[in-house]
């Protein structure tokens, strides 16, 4: 390891980092009216990621106060998403920490029994940048495995905790077989991910903090952290992310917690989110897997062309 500040580095250190993990080929079909399913003109992600106590877990924060606010996303965010979920016939992703699962062993068949994709989000939301490769892998691959034997089938999709992303992550994604991954910034639309320059044919569904719920809504009353801006402001923003997506025939991908988004005000201004979307009769609302799956195949008829 080279302790030299980073303006000391040599050319080949700095690149390496740079290249590490880099976005490879944009995914979406150059013709529009083939880029997404039944020739939509735009796609939408919704996702949750359950997270429940296990961020204070982690942290190995314990009291029954921070223990609460997390079952608060099981006991009423989750019933409440899964409500409006099927009043707007929105499949949804449910990203899950496998200690989440445990502690609840109906919600995770709950999702898959009202049509929504389960897929993985760590074994207690974890910091995998203070893991080794095989920290990283055990755990994830436990997680993967408790998912499959609640849902039925094995995830094909992970998003890393706190969308943290370690030098051994890619290797333990591709490890474990992973079709995509939905937990880096690098485009508005899906992307191949390259590992030190060449193609892995795992599919990145980009996120953002500008589409989550979190740096908008969350609260710390020991900390600086309090919620900045109104439920009915943030959906402006949302809508305008949606509108500007649409135009330009891409894709709008958003993030939430149950714990945070499952709140009486905020639900109500998700549900006129959605109403603005269903204005659009050519949009595609559908989970992240199906969006992996049809962009991967549009990949793969692309280099047999070619």
């Amino acid at each position: 390891m080279n302790d030299a500040p980073s303006w000391q580095w040599p050319e080949s250190q700095w690149r390496g980092h740079v290249n590490k993990v880099r976005a490879g080929q944009s995914l979406a079909h150059p013709d529009p009216a083939l880029r997404w399913k039944g020739g939509a003109k735009a796609a939408v992600l919704l996702s949750f990621d359950s997270d429940h106590e296990t961020p204070s877990l982690r942290d190995s924060e314990t009291s029954p106060g921070r223990m609460a606010q997390g079952e608060y996303g099981a006991r009423v965010g989750v019933p409440r998403i899964l409500e409006m979920l099927r009043l707007y016939e929105a499949p949804a992703s449910f990203f899950i920490p496998a200690v989440c699962a445990l502690l609840r062993p109906d919600e995770v068949p709950t999702y898959v029994e009202q049509g929504h994709e389960v897929a993985v989000h760590g074994w207690i939301h974890e910091r995998n940048t203070l893991l080794s490769y095989e920290q990283e892998l055990d755990l994830l691959g436990r997680a993967t495995d408790v998912l499959h034997s609640q849902s039925g089938a094995r995830p094909v999709g992970i998003r890393t905790p706190s969308w943290d992303f370690s030098d051994s992550t890619l290797d333990v994604i591709r490890e474990l077989g992973f079709v995509y991954d939905s937990s880096l910034m690098a485009d508005d639309e899906p992307y191949e991910l390259l590992a030190d320059g060449s193609p892995t044919g795992i599919v990145e569904i980009p996120v953002e903090w500008i589409r989550d719920d979190a740096p908008y809504l969350m609260m710390d009353r020991f900390s600086g952290l309090r919620p900045h801006m109104p439920p009915r402001q943030l959906v402006q923003i949302w809508k305008d992310e949606f509108d500007a997506a649409y135009a330009e025939g891409g894709v709008f991908q958003l993030t939430m917690h149950p714990h945070i988004i499952g709140h009486r005000s905020r639900m109500l201004v998700l549900a006129e989110l959605m109403e603005h979307i269903r204005t659009f009769d050519d949009v595609w609302i559908t989970t992240h897997a199906d969006l992996a799956t049809h962009v991967a195949s549009q990949l793969t008829t692309r280099m047999t062309i070619s």
